[in-house]
């Protein structure tokens, strides 16, 4: 037998590290895709929810019969009706220390945010299910109800949980070294509170599931466009009282984006395909984007008190942040405010941290992952402190970054603290001082400086921010991927991990072509649906490149071992002087004497004209492989922003932005430039435009586009991008994760320019987005209400 070696040098592979254009484009580009409402279902119900219009009551009475009889509509259900499935919805990532409230999959008698589940019509159509909803008479008696951490914690406010004495869901505190001391002992210590408001994810296609159940088969089957298919299934089963084997879970192959919000589990997916079965019909319901402004899950709205001490060199000596974090109505995970506690110290040596928590219920949407996931706000906390040490002592504040950088030699560098996964927060790889050398290569500070000062002359303000930042990427437990040589000699890879658009189809036949030696062309990739592979976790937290991508790559390479020993027995020669070459294995010294993969696959999967294969060979060539990381994998960036601001009106121009990235190998360097300029544009609109806005009751205040702002290709410039590659250990591919590092440092860059620009007026910028009178507001120092 062959054995198994492990390759690592990917410059000698044929695809790896080559921008390949993605095979997703055509469909996509052409108007070829299929989201989950394109699907042609057939004869399918539909589905309309009539949510909560209280952020806060108690539901006293529910009248359903009106709409039971309007015609066409097949069945209303409530809470009521609904008895074995009301089942608590557990967060994914929790804590011993939580205050955890129960989630049930619609309200039984407490509503908590406006659009909560309150009720389900079915009908022969959707127009019918929507007619239906408002014949449904509630009966509500209005609660008080909280709109703000801040009210939230104040002494005598209204619970969100009737029964519990705080509304307080969490309080952690990590620390290293002995920050209180630190403090007292600095030379210098600054103080500020910063806030960064709530946004949502806006895919394309909102959420959506259809659902049927197959008689022959005794099997549930349904379409999610989750980020999670495996996830989903087992919630389901679990709810269900089930086998996973009773449940097939399908995310179809295009779902208009994920973000996060879709890597939640909803009461919506455990309600349809259980009225699916109830009726003994298929249905399907699709969240319209009113619905999805009020009841998917956003993220960011976060208010950090920062403290730090430093030197007379600017050499930080001391971090302490207090924060508070808006968990909503229900603690969906604690995923997103213990990611910003380990992602706060960045890439500098701080050796005395103070990171704490203050986690609390309000009456809004559940607060779960959005593209950068509680990293954003970590950065904001640091990186605008950094602006202010180097303000303080009169330094550059690129240069007061490079006196604190971890140094290359340094690693793996441990932080101090504890990352989500409860492993100890240690840097596998970096090079931060290259990401700062890369912005200042393409940025001359002095020329800058001598243009800003001579701009202000004319009334015009520029401004340059920076913003650097560690990101934890590759997170396990595991992810798989099984390998198979199919009867046609096609090799068919098959992913638990479904996309959103992050080019699976591609990158992971790239992976599986070097690994085998095959043409690319003959490398299919399918995912998204838990028949292919029994086991997965899901597309979210930038972890898929990092855990799929080497369990791709060890499955890939057993099959080669296996092909090449099924092809050795029969041409009856050693494996040693076999090689693969396009669709056959060959003789390396004679090209003419081989057989092909197709051929192989004859013999070694079902065995053909009386050969089959050897004792000591695969009864089919096939090989499932899942990758379990031993820790994250670290990414880092750096974004420099070059800014005008508009004193008079407050509007905020865009004249550059940078972006250095590290994400370790870069296997497809189209793929990655393609992610990070997508994070940018998500960042500049989370720092500049996008505010989901509640009133101090918990009434959405933006339920449209009208009211929530975009950001659009007029508003997004064309980033200068650039990489810095630090292979990381972890992995056999030196991988790391790249989905959000073009989101992460935005909202701190763009905040350190505008406030570079306005040094003149003193102002102070305090609060995420940077709307046009919130700049005002800094410059002219008028007050807002933003309780």
């Amino acid at each position: 037998m062959t054995q198994l070696s492990e390759v690592r040098d990917l410059e000698k592979t044929a695809n790896l590290g080559t921008g390949m254009l993605r095979r997703e484009d055509q469909r996509l580009l052409t108007g070829g895709g299929q989201f989950l409402d394109d699907l042609p279902f057939g004869d399918f119900y539909e589905a309309a929810i009539l949510r909560s219009n209280y952020a806060h009551a108690r539901i006293l009475s529910i009248d359903t019969e009106a709409a039971k009889s309007l015609n066409g509509v097949i069945a209303v259900f409530t809470a009521s009706e609904l008895g074995p499935i009301l089942k608590d919805l557990p967060p994914k990532v929790t804590n011993p220390k939580l205050n955890y409230q129960v989630r049930l999959p619609i309200v039984k008698e407490y509503a908590r945010y406006i659009g909560e589940p309150v009720a389900v019509v079915v009908a022969e159509n959707r127009y019918i299910a929507e007619d239906a909803l408002e014949l449904i008479e509630v009966e509500y008696e209005p609660l008080e109800s909280v709109g703000s951490t801040a009210q939230a914690l104040k002494e005598g406010a209204p619970p969100v949980h009737i029964g519990s004495e705080t509304n307080v869901a969490v309080h952690l505190i990590q620390q290293a070294g002995d920050p209180e001391a630190a403090l007292k002992s600095s030379p210098h210590v600054l103080r500020e509170t910063l806030h960064v408001a709530r946004g949502g994810g806006h895919s394309i296609e909102a959420r959506a599931v259809a659902a049927r159940f197959d008689g022959p088969t005794q099997q549930l089957i349904v379409w999610d466009n989750t980020q999670a298919p495996h996830y989903v299934r087992q919630m389901l089963a679990t709810i269900y009282g089930v086998s996973e084997d009773e449940i097939r879970l399908i995310a179809p192959a295009d779902i208009g984006g994920g973000f996060g919000p879709k890597a939640q589990f909803y009461g919506e997916e455990v309600l349809i395909p259980w009225i699916a079965m109830e009726l003994n019909h298929p249905v399907k319901w699709i969240e319209d984007r009113w619905e999805n402004f009020i009841s998917a899950t956003m993220e960011r709205t976060q208010t950090h008190h920062v403290e730090v001490g430093f030197d007379d060199d600017g050499r930080l000596l001391v971090l302490k942040d207090v924060f508070e974090h808006d968990q909503g109505a229900y603690c969906v995970g604690l995923k997103v405010p213990t990611i910003t506690m380990s992602t706060l110290p960045g890439p500098y040596v701080i050796p005395n941290i103070h990171s704490e928590l203050i986690s609390c219920y309000t009456n809004i949407v559940p607060t779960s992952s959005l593209r950068g996931a509680g990293r954003p706000q970590a950065v904001v906390a640091m990186e605008r402190m950094m602006d202010r040490i180097a303000e303080h002592l009169g330094l550059e504040p690129a240069e007061v970054r490079r006196r604190n950088l971890i140094q290359p030699d340094q690693f793996p560098y441990a932080v101090g603290l504890t990352f989500r996964d409860g492993s100890p927060l240690t840097y596998d790889s970096g090079n931060y001082p290259a990401l700062l050398d890369g912005v200042l290569e393409r940025i001359d500070l002095a020329e800058f400086r001598a243009e800003q000062i001579e701009a202000r002359k004319s009334g015009k303000f520029l401004g340059l921010g920076l913003a650097m930042f560690v990101e934890g990427t590759g997170i396990g437990p595991y992810e798989g991927a099984r390998v198979r040589l199919t009867n046609t000699g096609r090799v068919m890879v098959s992913l638990a991990a479904s996309p959103q658009g992050q080019g699976y189809e591609t990158v992971y036949a790239q992976v599986a072509a070097d690994a085998i030696g095959c043409d690319i062309d003959l490398v299919s990739v399918r995912h998204g649906d838990t028949s292919f592979i029994p086991y997965g976790q899901g597309t979210f937290a930038s972890r898929i490149t990092s855990t799929a991508g080497p369990a791709v790559w060890q499955a890939s390479t057993q099959v080669k071992v296996d092909i090449i020993d099924v092809a050795a027995s029969m041409l009856k020669i050693d494996s040693g002087e076999l090689v693969i070459r396009g669709d056959r294995v060959e003789v390396g010294d004679d090209p003419e004497k081989g057989v092909s993969l197709a051929e192989i696959a004859s013999i070694a999967n079902v065995g053909r004209h009386g050969m089959s294969v050897a004792r000591n060979q695969p009864v089919a060539i096939e090989r499932t492989s899942y990758f379990k990381p031993s820790q994250a994998a670290y990414s880092s960036g750096i974004s420099a922003i070059i800014v005008s601001v508009d004193v008079e009106t407050g509007k905020i121009e865009i004249l550059r932005s940078i972006l250095g990235h590290d994400c370790g190998t870069v296997l497809n360097p189209l793929l990655v430039e393609g992610q990070v300029l997508g994070g940018h544009a998500h960042g500049i609109g989370n720092a500049i435009y996008e505010e989901a806005k509640y009133s101090k009751d918990g009434q959405p205040l933006t339920v449209s586009y009208l009211d929530y702002a975009l950001p659009t290709a007029m508003e997004v410039p064309t980033p200068e991008l650039f990489h810095v590659v630090s292979p990381s250990p972890l992995n056999p591919l030196g991988v790391k994760g790249s989905g959000e590092g073009g989101t992460v440092p935005l909202p701190a860059s763009v905040a350190n320019a505008v406030e570079d620009a306005l040094r003149p007026f003193g102002a102070r910028i305090r609060e995420i987005p940077l709307t046009p009178d919130r700049v005002l507001a800094a410059i002219y120092g008028f007050q807002r209400d933003e309780t």
